[in-house]
């Protein structure tokens, strides 16, 4: 194209119109090559410093920060000495006993487009450490080719990759017309209150134009995925309350295990009561947008219909589920127990309202089996008193219209470069922080991504491939060099 538009300036007989296209030529030339260079420079970059992040990394990981109790302080500080060298001085923002919440940007302009990357920097316990092969916080590197360690995946390897990206970015001095602030923050694991707290306290004044929430984003044996929305959770712990008595003469108390059982059979009434919601992406959607990252649908289809699990992912994400995880009753075997517990786990999709599964349950306790609901501690009135607590709860979220998105767009692009693969759009299916960034209006243009295998969050042995790792700091970077330097 240039040597064409070369030959049609030199053609022109007009001097004064032929040194102004040749100034320009020279312009465009200038600009696509500083372009270049600019990519080529982060990209090289990364390869050269991969022994310094991944050192990094294995230092966050190394680092106690299991909630409870959380411990974040300890891991905020490490982040603000890491970025202290390159002139970032990171914001800590403490609170209780060593918590707190860390924001830290490029520079100190806000005026142009802002990009904000969020993490967590709490993880969940190891459980039994005797069962890990490896300890969970060793950060033991296998075959120089895997790290093992609690948090690898769900998300110390997200947030480093990040953090790291933004000390390449001051590093390399780039000039960005925008702004990267990144959010490390506490509590997601029992409730993201660190994600609510800064969006409506630090960062409040702060316009946000497109939100990388760093969890992982690999579901294996598929490609990384970029997810779009997420499902929300509701924890609901259900107490009956009956009278205890010898067991040799039942029928002198009432048995609290026998009124939540008569509760427990009678859950699946739930899907009469509560409002019907469509899935904001159907199955056959999801199947198609999977089916992008496959050579054909014809290859995807015949995969799908072997793979339980992959039918299983998708029709969870297609529809409300309840889940009865924990149950506890009696205090010995020839009591009548006084008292029952049970925790049940709701999973909502977007557009489904938390007080619309409580009135549910409320309706088949009190309506249909007759029960009474305490309202308050002086409530005794009734014999069969069951109390209901809500012990944790996660709002479900959609990014509506992200499909003409070009910022998304480009990401993807990037992404499919980077990592070697053709990446798809899903819907998260945990739940995350990403609710309280879209649904308070905050930023709609918010997505999930990161590296890590999805499947080994939580588990024993958990682990992170470092290339993965290393991919994602060179995502994060491209493309914030490409969204901001407009």
């Amino acid at each position: 194209m240039l040597i064409i538009l070369n030959l049609f300036v030199y053609s022109l007989n007009d001097k004064i119109l032929k040194n102004i296209i040749e100034e320009s030529l020279l312009l465009v030339i200038s600009i696509s090559r500083r372009l270049i260079i600019s990519e080529e420079l982060i990209l090289n970059e990364i390869e050269n410093n991969k022994e310094e992040f991944i050192t990094f990394l294995k230092e966050i990981i190394q680092t106690n920060s299991y909630n409870p109790p959380g411990n974040e302080k300890n891991i905020a500080i490490k982040i603000g000495n890491y970025l202290k060298d390159v002139g970032i001085d990171a914001q800590i923002f403490e609170y209780d006993d060593n918590r707190a919440n860390l924001i830290a940007t490029l520079n100190d302009n806000f005026e142009y487009k802002n990009l904000l990357f969020n993490g967590h920097m709490d993880v969940v316990p190891p459980g039994s450490e005797e069962d890990w092969k490896y300890p969970p916080l060793s950060a033991f590197i296998k075959r120089n080719k895997y790290m093992y360690g609690r948090g690898t995946t769900d998300m110390k390897g997200g947030l480093a990759a990040m953090v790291c990206s933004l000390k390449l970015l001051k590093r390399l001095k780039i000039n960005l017309k925008g702004n990267l602030i990144l959010n490390a923050v506490a509590d997601e694991e029992m409730g993201g209150t660190g994600t609510e707290w800064s969006i409506n306290n630090p960062l409040k004044s702060r316009k946000i134009d497109f939100t990388i929430i760093g969890e992982p984003t690999a579901l294996k044996p598929l490609p990384i995925a970029m997810m779009v929305g997420e499902r929300g959770r509701m924890v609901v712990k259900v107490t009956t309350n009956g009278i205890s008595t010898h067991a040799s003469w039942p029928f002198m108390g009432k048995n609290a295990i026998y009124i939540m059982s008569n509760i427990i059979q009678n859950l699946d009434r739930l899907d009469d009561y509560i409002p019907s919601v469509e899935p904001p992406l159907s199955v056959e959607k999801l199947k198609k947008l999977i089916a992008q990252s496959f050579p054909s649908y014809e290859i995807f289809e015949k995969i799908y219909n072997e793979q339980v699990m992959l039918q299983n992912v998708l029709m969870a994400l297609t529809r409300f589920t309840k889940s009865l995880t924990i149950i506890k009753g009696g205090i010995k075997d020839n009591v009548v127990p006084d008292k029952c517990e049970a925790y049940i786990d709701f999973r909502l999709l977007p557009g489904q309202k938390v007080e619309s599964i409580i009135d549910a349950l409320k309706k088949i306790i009190e309506k249909d089996l007759n029960y009474h609901i305490r309202i308050d501690e002086n409530d005794k009135k009734h014999e069969n008193i069951v109390d209901l607590e809500i012990v944790q709860v996660s709002e479900p979220s959609y990014w509506r219209d992200w499909e003409s998105s070009k910022d998304l767009s480009n990401l993807k692009s990037i992404i499919d470069e980077i990592f070697k693969v053709s990446s798809y759009f899903m819907i998260y299916p945990a739940s995350a922080d990403g609710h309280y960034i879209r649904n308070s209006g905050f930023c709609k243009n918010t997505i999930l991504f990161g590296p890590g295998n999805g499947s080994t969050a939580h588990s024993i042995d958990e682990n992170i491939e470092l290339s993965d790792y290393i991919n994602a700091i060179k995502v994060y970077s491209l493309f914030a060099y490409k969204f901001l330097k407009k």
